[in-house]
């Protein structure tokens, strides 16, 4: 298939309530729309970048810039075989994987439709339902934690994931044990905001029997973490650390973790995300699909991941009415029984995007031809 045109779109989204980690607050929701056009068809991708660097180095303005000047010119008039060509073409760039991937996965949407085939069954999936979890951000008291632990354990969530941070970790995790019991799915993100210095208190959190503790320790460490999985009973999770399966083999070479999560955008693709996948199956680590407080496009993308056989553990994609007012595909994700997903059948990522919708959030928006033309800002 020829890439005939690209378009990108900035959108930002207001979400229904504010979402605190350890590194902020987040009240609205950038993100980049990638449209890829070919053969009668478009393909859609989501970058995840947020506004600031505070996840990872990458922001929506070095995603624009990035697939701007680098990443649609490799592509733009090219005849594409399969997807798993962008990862070659795109290897000249280091990182930049948020841009990579936004750029990727619309390909491989554009791909999928183009052969007639759901996105899940383009990449291998074998799963036509999934187990979603929900994310819960750092509250402003330990009652208001408790109130949405209980909304979600009703709704069925089958994976409760805290937010934690030095000073709200061992209290608002014994009251959920405490008030819940034992026997829900519960595990605590901590988004590297510890050192070992700290690790007689995360050695506290292994009497709460966690799923797992994500991230404890630095976004771009590997070798601290191995020093802490050894001392502790909990799984630790890897999630910041991990950007390509290079990551991935040497961090569990080396005791770093017991269970990794695979998030797209961090990665660079749908082709990287499933070399991990293939990975950690053949090396026995359980592999989850963590979420960016994605629009219905990264959702749809994330279903489709989580598929394949190796994510045996819950992810973080929950309903679309969790984040927002009206998401910008239709329909909407919404849980079909308590805490499954079900994995769309139609071609591509499987859900209608609204463009009224779309444009009623954009920002700024270019089209990319043969040569660039015309840009507009609202």
């Amino acid at each position: 298939m020829k890439i005939e045109r690209v378009e990108l779109k900035l959108l930002k989204m207001p979400l229904k309530a504010p979402f605190q980690t350890s590194f902020g607050t987040t009240t609205d929701k950038e993100m980049i729309v990638v449209k890829v056009y070919g053969e009668g068809r478009v393909g859609y991708g989501e970058s995840v970048a947020m506004s600031q660097p505070i996840y990872n180095e990458e922001t929506n303005s070095t995603v624009w810039v990035m697939l701007e000047d680098f990443l649609i010119p490799k592509v733009l008039g090219k005849e594409i075989n399969h997807p798993d060509e962008i990862t070659e073409m795109f290897s000249f760039m280091r990182r930049n994987n948020m841009a990579k991937a936004a750029l990727e996965c619309a390909v491989w949407d554009l791909y999928s439709k183009a052969q007639g085939i759901a996105l899940w069954q383009a990449i291998g999936g074998e799963r036509g339902e999934i187990q979603v979890g929900v994310s819960i951000g750092i509250e402003s008291t330990i009652e208001a934690l408790l109130q949405k632990v209980e909304g979600f354990l009703q709704e069925g969530y089958k994976k409760i994931k805290v937010k934690i941070k030095p000073g709200w970790d061992i209290e608002p995790i014994r009251a959920i044990r405490e008030s819940f019991g034992y026997d829900i799915p519960l595990m605590a993100d901590a988004n590297s905001a510890y050192t070992l210095d700290d690790i007689e208190v995360l050695k506290e959190l292994d009497q709460f029997k966690l799923m797992m503790i994500e991230q404890p320790l630095a976004h771009d460490d590997i070798v601290d973490h191995a020093q802490l999985q050894k001392q502790l009973t909990t799984p630790v999770c890897l999630d910041e650390s991990i950007h390509s399966l290079e990551d991935a083999r040497k961090a569990i070479e080396i005791g770093s973790c017991r269970i990794i999560n695979i998030k797209i955008g961090r990665v660079g693709g749908l082709t990287e995300a499933k070399k991990i996948h293939d990975y950690c199956k053949v090396k026995n680590i359980p592999v989850w699909c963590g979420g960016m407080l994605e629009a219905g496009i990264g959702r749809a993308t994330n279903i489709a991941i989580a598929s394949l056989s190796n994510f045996s553990i819950p992810g973080d994609t929950s309903a679309s009415d969790r984040y927002w007012q009206k998401d910008i595909i239709e329909p909407e994700v919404t849980l079909w029984k308590p805490g499954i997903v079900t994995v769309p059948t139609t071609p591509g990522i499987g859900f209608e995007v609204n463009d009224d919708i779309v444009d009623k959030f954009v920002v700024k928006e270019r089209e990319y031809n043969s040569e660039i033309s015309g840009s507009s800002v609202n």
